[in-house]
């Protein structure tokens, strides 16, 4: 045999059923106890936060003012008499039209200045443009009642006092800082070269934001806007100072006219309650996706 022949052979390399497999671990894969401590730990939760709506909503079918002491007695006498009662003999649509009014204002125009605040300290280097940001967080800090009186003599020079106007710059004054900054965390997630490229079309800075800019910010939009809409759709403490007209009451105001000094009416106050909270939950169910998009976005770049 020759000296090529024996360096062509090759030793048989062994079958592949013969190689002993080591099944590994599998990862991610949780035990059936932690599974159910998880699932438990949900359901409490979930329990939790939908039981005092759950509740609200049963004493609001209690036709007495004082069924919410005997909860028993809902069971045999309930009805849709309170919600009856609410939309034909009260204020409420009045409230309702006032407080969309106030509402959209706020939300309009508050997302529209959070928005460009935020765009301009996001992009441009001006002189004091962190310091800005600061004083904007800084006018969060001071309780309601501390500016309860400043702002209402402010308004009262302005002629704004009980004036849909008033109450809506009120409203400006808590929900733009916080959307501001808000905005300004989304748009550092969004590229400058989309900038550059809007500049290179010959886009002005207004052109290459409006056109560009806020068509991908879609979704910090919509969580500013949507707590900006909270802000004005459930404050009652600016609102009962500065709406002296029930003609004007916004609906969190008008909820507490069921409420005197020897009476409480405490049926028609749920059922009010229930018909406030339908709107904004019918809100926060189209804008859902957006919101979970844009609260997330936001916090990956400081």
């Amino acid at each position: 045999m020759s000296t090529q022949t024996l360096t062509k052979t090759s030793v048989p390399e062994p079958p592949a059923a013969a190689v002993p497999r080591v099944n590994a671990p599998r990862r991610g894969r949780r035990s059936r106890r932690a599974s159910m401590l998880t699932h438990a730990v949900l359901i409490v939760s979930s329990f939790v936060a939908l039981f005092p709506i759950g509740w609200l909503i049963f004493l609001s079918l209690g036709p007495g003012k004082d069924d919410y002491l005997h909860p028993s007695r809902i069971l045999d006498t309930a009805t849709l008499g309170n919600y009856s009662y609410v939309l034909q003999h009260t204020n409420f649509l009045k409230w309702l039209g006032n407080t969309l009014v106030v509402s959209l204002g706020t939300t309009v125009i508050g997302v529209l200045v959070a928005a460009t605040s935020g765009y301009a300290v996001s992009r441009m280097r001006f002189p004091g443009y962190k310091k800005f940001m600061w004083i904007l967080l800084v006018t969060q800090m001071f309780p309601v009642a501390v500016l309860m009186v400043p702002m209402y003599v402010i308004l009262s020079d302005l002629g704004l006092i009980d004036t849909y106007a008033g109450l809506i710059v009120v409203y400006l004054t808590t929900a733009v800082p916080y959307c501001a900054w808000l905005m300004k965390g989304y748009f550092d997630t969004i590229p400058l070269e989309i900038d550059e490229a809007g500049r290179v079309d010959g886009l002005s800075p207004f052109g290459t934001f409006f056109r560009l800019i806020l068509p991908l910010a879609r979704p910090g939009l919509a969580v500013a806007a949507f707590y900006t809409m909270i802000t004005a759709w459930s404050e009652v403490a600016f609102a009962n100072t500065f709406m002296l007209d029930d003609r004007k009451y916004t609906l969190a105001v008008g909820l507490q006219t069921f409420i005197s000094e020897h009476d409480a009416q405490s049926q028609y106050m749920a059922a009010t309650a229930v018909l406030i909270a339908i709107p904004i939950s019918a809100v926060f169910y189209l804008v859902q996706k957006n919101l979970v998009t844009g609260l997330t976005a936001g916090g990956t770049k400081g």
